[in-house]
């Protein structure tokens, strides 16, 4: 069935995906006492330091809100700031080494989690998947 141009079997397919992966990562946040929110995170940080307005409006966030939630985290241990390399009036968020080390488990949990998923899949199927979810969230 199409719904305004838009197939909605595929709608519902990316929904249930959608609640699939939710599920899987609101369980590994919880084993960690971490939020969705939290996870996410870490994730973004992984591999660069943001400004807290930068990671409030990639995340949706109010700047408040994600004061509270970086200072829960640095609280813990996972997450650090420091004055900007190229501007000195502001702050950048980054993840510590103690997150970074937590980061590790995380993903290979939600690798476990989420790998049965492709297993009815042959390998040019994952990789068509991996070039076609790549060009969707471009």
């Amino acid at each position: 069935m199409e719904t305004n141009g838009v197939d909605a079997e595929l709608i519902d397919a990316l929904a249930q995906t959608a609640f699939t992966v939710m599920a899987a990562l609101n369980k590994v946040g919880a084993e960690h006492d971490l939020s969705l929110t939290q996870l996410r995170v870490l994730g973004i940080l992984q591999d660069r330091r943001l400004r807290i307005t930068e990671l409030a409006e990639y995340l949706g966030l109010e700047k408040s809100t994600m004061t509270g939630l970086v200072d829960r985290a640095e609280k813990r241990g996972l997450l650090g700031r420091a004055p900007s390399a190229t501007d000195g009036r502001a702050v950048e968020v980054f993840v510590t080494p103690a997150g970074a080390a937590l980061a590790g488990p995380i993903y290979a949990r939600i690798a476990e989690l989420l790998a049965p998923l492709l297993e009815g899949l042959r390998p040019a199927e994952r990789r068509q998947l991996h070039q076609s979810l790549e060009r969707f969230l471009r």
